[in-house]
């Protein structure tokens, strides 16, 4: 073979590459489309203003104190989404799995610093949406605008309804609860981040799950 054989960029890795961004696409498409119905007028154009991201696992997308500029679809992985006191003490307020979307609205809305952090604790598969094309979506697409109300809705219900069940129970509850409402957690997310996210010590927890 020549020289320039050896020196072109493999074909294969960049066709995978495009068939993973395809499927990922197809992923949010039908999370989509299982919210607005048949409605699918402006889908194509909505999909194309997302942009396939692959991070590792500890990768933060987002620091507190800096300033949120993307939404995101988690296709495939696990983010957190915590803060740290004045102590340096770290609370997991949410963990967000496949299917689910994720950013720090007010930061992204009003784009002042951020109260929380985004970090990656799986290799991910995102797709992001930049705040301009947010912005231009909800003034353009009537559907888009229609999507992203009922996921606001059910985010807020969401957090109302975990936040109020954990306040009135006891440690035991808890864990019952994270067992009952949420299991695919148990395997895929550290005692101490699921401590924090219960609200309750990482010896607490792992004294009870051992019973």
């Amino acid at each position: 073979p020549s020289l320039l054989y050896f020196l072109q960029p493999p074909r294969t890795s960049c066709l995978n590459s495009r068939i993973k961004i395809s499927i990922m696409i197809d992923i949010l498409r039908k999370h989509i489309l299982t919210k607005i119905g048949d409605d699918t007028s402006h889908l194509e154009v909505v999909l194309s203003k997302f942009q396939h991201i692959a991070v590792k696992c500890d990768t933060q997308l987002l620091r507190q104190g800096d300033v949120c500029k993307h939404v995101y679809f988690v296709a495939t992985g696990c983010l957190q989404i915590s803060n740290l006191d004045q102590n340096h003490k770290e609370t997991t307020r949410d963990i967000v799995t496949e299917n689910y979307w994720c950013s720090e609205l007010s930061s992204f809305s009003e784009q002042v610093p951020a109260i929380e952090s985004i970090t990656a604790i799986e290799d991910s598969n995102l797709l992001a949406i930049s705040r301009s094309n947010f912005y231009q979506l909800m003034a353009s697409v009537p559907q888009f605008e229609k999507f992203y109300t009922q996921l606001l809705e059910a985010s807020y219900a969401h957090s109302v309804n975990r936040i109020n069940a954990l306040m009135a129970l006891s440690a035991t509850e808890k864990i019952e609860w994270l067992t009952k409402n949420q299991p695919h957690l148990l395997d895929r997310v550290s005692s101490k981040m699921i401590a924090s996210y219960l609200g309750i010590t990482q010896e607490t927890y792992s004294r009870l799950k051992r019973k």
